[in-house]
């Protein structure tokens, strides 16, 4: 049986510490914010996911969820009771909006309980995350009427959301979908189409859902350019607020899937469902993408977290098996065989783990304050810097977090040998559960060709060259202090790999698209390198800070540096691969003919 204790002294070393949450008090939002409500809140947030949420990670996946004859469908023993808490302490409402109800607390905070949410239990945690992508694209883009019927409920986790894009053959591709979407005589549609692989579209947590739903009406322009947003609520609201007749939509099915068993993942019919036009005819992609966004970075920490819970339980393994004897001698002379931690491929596993999931969890939570600064910071200047570096960071966190994720949880597999292949272990189901955040809301392919394609040249190039100005700046800074030298140098080095990589497409993108399409994926690698390198060189830095004036926890901060220098020396050296990758281009690749793949006879 698989254990999680939320990492809450790591989460408080990074929100306190290294980011210093508390010193944006000057800013909207951020007024009550501190050290002592970041600790409450981290240790709470803890303790429900640790004690309440995790010993229902095995039910979920064990009975997963039963869809009846009616079309409702019931969730995994405990969700239902799990949920009334989670709702009636507001953990969903932490950085939503205060004008309708939410705490109107930072993002970071938001995302510190995601993570713990999705070490705990990711499917569960996948019922409530959606509402936070719903709330957003309403309350850009709803009507005032809109936002007073749907928001206070949705923000105080009395009803939950869903987004609902993806049809069976319409996948990344939007453009080529099919639902349709009928003006009424009362200003409503009627939307009829079938949508798969919702998160959360059918359930038992809450007494509505409200979907968003991507359609396109009569007339509807070609493409992409032609879909429009709609609110689709399962129970009608009547002016009063109360509910009303059951709309005509229903969950067809409940997908049967490698992982999350504990999350519905449904087919949605639309039969001619009332719904209500969000935004602007022909522009719902644009209002969806907001939800997008939120979900992608919402994805990445889905990643971290199932990581950070499988680094756990192979650390516990390793402390406890015993196997063999450390190759400079037995470790422990007593006993018939040392543990396996002694074994350097084990700590290889272990370290690469403990650099990712650390470094990786600095990065989201430095993301979640680029969210604020992009609508809060004091200057035009500051808040258009922030939205750059987060729209660069978004598919860095969702695509290369969740890469390392999967990673990790295989290792942490492995650690285990045999054991790690056996269900009652749980180990495989980190493995499972971890392999889906690579595809859903943009595969990491796509994350990729965004990054590339989109972000890079976007603005004139503003966004990357502003990144590598943070980043060479923060390097420069670093070469004074003995402690952080090393870590800064090699840190230069793999940004001097991303410049080239990035030159390269330069020169070489416009003349062929396959180059760029054909390097990008190594080339969100090679960023996601630098960003966390990046992060490890903040913490190198609060840990020399600390060690040099004898305050606090030592061996903690000793464990950062030599955990920064491991990231340093280990993982900083593939970015002059992958750049070399890049460059190879695209000739190799794109060369054999669609027919020489396959079976050769």
């Amino acid at each position: 049986m698989p254990s999680y204790i939320a990492p809450v002294r790591d989460t408080r070393f990074v929100i306190n510490e290294v980011i210093d949450l508390s010193s944006y008090s000057d800013l909207p939002g951020f007024e009550s914010v501190t050290p002592d409500l970041i600790d409450t809140l981290v240790e709470e947030a803890g303790r429900f996911a640790s004690e309440v949420l995790a010993p229902l990670n095995t039910v979920g996946d064990r009975d997963g969820c039963t869809r009846h004859p009616d079309g409702t469908v019931t969730t995994a023993p405990g969700f239902k009771e799990a949920y009334a808490q989670f709702q009636q302490a507001g953990w969903g409402s932490i950085s939503l909006p205060a004008a309708f109800g939410g705490q109107g607390l930072p993002h970071t905070l938001g995302f510190v309980v995601e993570e713990f949410l999705d070490g705990a239990n990711i499917a569960f945690g996948l019922y409530p995350g959606l509402a936070v992508g719903a709330v957003s694209a309403l309350a850009a883009a709803g009507t005032d009427e809109q936002k007073q019927t749907y928001l206070p409920k949705l923000v105080s986790g009395e009803w939950l959301g869903t987004m609902n894009l993806t049809e069976a053959h319409a996948g990344t591709d939007l453009g080529l979908l099919r639902a349709k979407a009928e003006p009424q005589a009362d200003g409503s549609y009627a939307i009829s189409g079938t949508k798969i692989f919702i998160s959360s579209g059918e359930h038992d947590l809450t007494e509505n859902i409200i979907h968003l739903v991507l359609a396109k009406t009569p007339n509807a322009l070609e493409g992409s350019k032609g879909i429009s947003l709609f609110v689709v609520p399962k129970f009608l609201v009547n002016d009063d607020g109360s509910l009303g007749a059951r709309n005509t939509l229903s969950c067809g099915a409940i997908e049967h899937k490698m992982g999350l068993n504990g999350s519905a993942t449904c087919v949605m019919n639309y039969d001619n469902a009332k719904g209500w036009l969000v935004g602007e005819e022909n522009r719902g992609l644009a209002a969806m993408f907001v939800m997008m966004n939120a979900a992608r970075l919402a994805v990445g920490i889905q990643g971290l977290g199932v990581a950070e819970a499988a680094y756990q339980n192979g650390t516990n393994y390793a402390r406890e098996r015993r196997q063999g004897r450390a190759l400079t001698g037995p470790a422990e002379p007593n006993e018939k065989a040392d543990p396996i931690i002694v074994h350097p491929d084990v700590r290889r596993m272990l370290m690469n783990a403990k650099a990712l999931t650390e470094g990786l969890r600095a990065l989201a939570l430095w993301s979640g304050v680029l969210v604020d600064l992009a609508h809060k910071a004091k200057t035009p200047e500051a808040r258009q810097e922030a939205d750059d570096l987060l729209g660069l960071l978004t598919p860095v966190v969702k695509g290369y977090t969740t890469e390392k994720a999967f990673a990790t949880a295989v290792n942490m597999q492995q650690v285990y040998g045999g054991h790690g292949y056996i269900k009652e272990w749980g180990m495989e189901q980190f493995v499972r559960d971890a392999r889906i955040p690579m595809i859903y809301e943009g595969t990491n392919g796509v994350q990729a060709m965004d990054l590339c394609g989109r972000k890079l040249p976007k603005d004139g190039g503003r966004a990357i060259q502003a990144f590598f100005k943070l980043v060479d700046d923060e390097i420069a800074a670093a070469q004074d202090d003995p402690q952080l030298a090393e870590i800064a140098t090699r840190l230069g080095k793999a940004l001097g790999e991303q410049k080239a990589a990035t030159m390269w497409f330069l020169q070489n993108a416009m003349t062929n698209p396959d180059n760029l399409g054909a390097g990008a994926f190594n080339y969100l690698e090679l960023m996601g390198i630098v960003s966390v390198g990046l992060m490890w060189l903040r913490m190198a830095k609060v840990a020399s800070r600390k060690l040099a004036a004898g305050d606090g926890d030592k061996a903690f901060y000793e464990a950062k540096l030599t955990t920064a220098r491991y990231f340093a020396e280990r993982m900083t050296p593939e970015a002059g691969a992958l750049r070399r990758t890049i460059e190879a281009g695209s000739a190799a690749m794109m060369a054999l003919p669609a027919e020489a793949f396959g079976t050769s006879g």
